[in-house]
């Protein structure tokens, strides 16, 4: 008989899973590194094939039957499986192959818990899709958006698939934006749930839908959770229409962005 006791809920399945990914970054980091090309300029190292490879193990141990996408491995199960977890085990890759550590492993179980590992700080940030938190040392402390940094992450890589209507870069040489914020491009999405835990008071990027995205979808679980406000570049819901993703600290933040990119601020 199973003892329902033993089998761990879903955020401990993806806090577990981020930190076998974030184990297996770390041990690489420093150490030359082999380039695997995606083309267009993109590309992944060993060390993101490592940590991905690191993720599943622990995913197939506590979750054999669901279905998983991962981003160097592509879709394991069926695409349409109720249960999918949504997997970006180096998000950061530019950054962490020239000696940066702003990088994120991402673990999202699709419309539930999430979890976002720092390799480099030891954080964990988590939601069981109710509450959001961040596991540091062993401790768990809710996470306390703020907008109180007025420092706000953008994303500037391309495309831009809502140009000439917005474009990332303008944004930055905002007259209200340049007065009230000041710019941030950490380039990975570690910046996410730094607006979740209150260290950024936003984070914009262009793009389709994120909510699925291995990329965005745990950043986007947490901030939710967190009770930020989270939206598309065009104010309107995220999900299958959206349109990129604005994620702010508090209403205030968000609307002032949202006037800035609709060019009314």
């Amino acid at each position: 008989m199973i003892n329902a006791e033993a089998i761990p809920d879903d955020a401990e399945v993806a806090m577990a899973a981020v930190r076998a990914g974030a184990e297996a970054v770390r041990a690489r980091y420093g150490k030359r590194l082999t380039r695997i090309d995606k083309g267009a300029g993109d590309f992944a190292t060993d060390a993101d094939v490592a940590a991905e490879k690191a993720i599943l193990g622990v995913l197939r141990s506590a979750r054999p039957g669901d279905a998983v996408h991962g981003e160097e491995g592509g879709q394991q199960g069926g695409a349409d499986a109720v249960r999918q977890w949504l997997v970006d085990p180096l998000c950061g890759t530019l950054n962490y192959a020239v000696g940066n550590m702003l990088v994120a492993v991402n673990v999202a179980l699709r419309n539930g818990p999430a979890a976002v590992a720092d390799p480099f700080s030891g954080e964990v940030f988590f939601t069981d899709g109710g509450t959001a938190w961040v596991r540091r040392d062993g401790s768990d402390t809710p996470l306390a958006p703020t907008a109180a940094t007025q420092l706000v992450d953008v994303n500037l890589d391309p495309p831009f698939p809502s140009a000439p209507g917005f474009r990332a870069v303008d944004l930055l040489a905002h007259p209200g934006f340049i007065e009230r914020f000041r710019p941030r491009v950490v380039s990975t999405t570690l910046a996410l749930a730094w607006v979740a835990a209150g260290k950024r008071a936003a984070y914009v990027t262009d793009g389709g839908d994120l909510t699925e995205s291995v990329h965005f979808a745990a950043g986007i679980a947490l901030c939710q959770a967190a009770g930020c406000v989270v939206t598309g570049v065009d104010g309107a819901p995220i999900g299958q229409a959206g349109r990129g993703l604005v994620a702010a600290a508090d209403a205030e933040t968000h609307g002032l962005l949202l006037s800035m990119i609709r060019g009314r601020g």
